[in-house]
C-alpha cells in the first residue's frame, strides 16, 4: 500500500496542499477549525510528515547525520544511544550509516550523509584523512567522537586514552605482574593515546614494554596471541595483556584458551571500553570504562550549538575513564577458585 501524501490529506480535508503544509509546520496563521480538519484527515490516513522533505522546503534541517566506524563493535551502540536521546530531546532526528573502518568506504559514506543536507554530522572513530573532514566542514558543522583533530572548526569528544591505559597497567602491576604486553590498536582512532599511556606506565615501573601489532577486532586479538605464543617460550610468555579494546580482548581470551592457557590463572587480560560484551557473565572482562552515553550527549550538544550559531570556537571535550575490575585479572600465580 502506498504511503499517504500531503496531497491525499488535502483532498480528504477539502483544503489546499499549501494549507496542509502550514499545519504540518505548526504555522500560527491557520484557524483552529481548519487545523483540526487537516489533523483529523492526516490521522485517518495514517499520514506522517517526511522529515527530509520538510527540511528541504523550509531551508532548515532537523536531521543529524551519524557515521559509525564499525557496526559490530558494541561501543558504538552505546554512544548512539546517547546521541539519540540527546537529539530527540532537542527536536532533532538521526540518520546513520557505516564506513566499515575503511578510508575509501568512509569517504563514500560521508558523501552519502551529506547528500541528505543534514544540519550537522557526527563521525564516530573515523579513519578518514583530515582533508575529507575539512571538506565536510565546508558544508555543515562536524563533531568527531573518539578521535582528535587539528581541524580548527571541528569539535571533538574523547576519553583520556593515556589515563585509561595507565589505569590498566597500574592495576596489573598491583597484582604482581611484570611481563605485561599491549595489543596495539594500530591506526584505529584512540589507539595512539592508549599506546602512549601503556608505554609511560611501564617505564615508570622500570618495566620493558611489549607491544604486539593488532587492531580493534576479535580476529586481530586472536592473531596477536598466536604471535605472542610463537615468539615466547611458555615460561617467557607475558603474564598479562592490555588489549586495545573489549572486542580485541575477547579474541585474545579465545586464543589463549584454545592454546590451553587459563584466564586469569595463567594470563590476566584487561580490555577497553566497558561495552555490554564485557559485562556478560561468561566473559566478565576487567576493562577500562568510557562514559559512552555521556560522549554521545556531549557530541549532540556541541553540534546543535554550532547549528544554532551559539558558538564559533571549537570545543575539545576530554572525559576521564575509570577501571572496572571483573574476573579476567588476578594476582600473579594465584589459582582462582571455581
Amino acid at each position: 500500500m502506498a504511503r499517504p501524501t500531503m496531497e491525499d490529506v488535502a483532498a480528504k480535508a477539502g483544503v489546499s496542499r499549501a494549507l496542509v503544509s502550514l499545519v504540518m509546520r505548526n504555522a500560527p496563521n491557520v484557524s483552529d477549525e481548519r487545523r483540526t480538519r487537516v489533523l483529523c484527515a492526516a490521522h485517518d490516513l495514517g499520514y506522517e510528515p517526511h522529515a527530509m522533505a520538510r527540511s528541504l522546503a523550509s531551508r532548515t534541517s532537523t536531521v543529524l547525520g551519524v557515521m559509525v566506524s564499525d557496526l559490530r563493535n558494541a561501543f558504538f551502540a552505546d554512544v548512539v544511544e546517547g546521541l539519540d536521546a540527546a537529539a530527540e530531546a532537542a527536536g532533532f532526528h538521526l540518520i546513520l550509516n557505516t564506513g566499515g573502518r575503511s578510508p575509501s568506504r568512509e569517504r563514500a559514506a560521508l558523501k552519502n550523509l551529506l547528500s541528505f543536507r543534514p544540519a550537522g554530522v557526527i563521525l564516530l572513530s573515523p579513519v578518514l584523512q583530515a582533508p575529507a573532514i575539512e571538506d565536510a566542514v565546508a558544508q555543515c558543522p562536524v563533531v568527531l567522537v573518539s578521535r582528535t583533530s587539528r581541524v580548527r572548526d571541528v569539535d571533538t569528544v574523547n576519553d583520556d586514552g593515556e589515563a585509561g591505559s595507565t589505569l590498566a597497567v597500574e592495576h596489573l602491576v598491583s597484582l604482581g605482574h611484570r611481563r605485561i604486553a599491549h595489543l596495539d590498536g594500530g591506526v584505529a582512532a584512540g589507539a595512539a593515546a592508549r599506546r602512549r599511556g601503556y608505554q609511560r606506565a611501564m617505564r615508570r615501573h622500570l618495566l620493558h614494554p611489549i607491544i604486539v601489532h593488532s587492531e580493534h577486532t576479535d580476529t586481530a586479538g586472536e592473531k596477536a596471541v598466536h604471535e605472542l605464543l610463537g615468539d615466547h617460550p611458555r615460561g617467557g610468555l607475558p603474564t598479562a595483556l592490555v588489549a586495545g579494546n573489549d572486542f580485541n580482548a575477547v579474541g585474545a581470551i579465545s586464543a589463549l584458551e584454545e592454546a590451553g592457557l587459563r584466564v586469569p590463572e595463567d594470563v590476566s587480560v584487561v580490555g577497553y571500553d566497558n561495552t555490554s560484551l564485557a559485562a556478560l557473565r561468561h566473559i566478565s572482562l576487567t576493562t577500562v570504562d568510557q562514559p559512552r552515553t555521556e560522549m554521545g550527549r556531549l557530541a549532540v550538544e556541541a553540534l546543535i550549538e554550532r547549528v544554532r550559531g551559539e558558538r564559533t570556537e571549537p570545543v575539545r571535550h576530554l572525559l576521564h575513564p575509570s577501571l572496572v575490575v571483573r574476573s579476567t585479572t588476578a594476582t600473579l600465580g594465584e589459582r582462582v577458585r571455581e
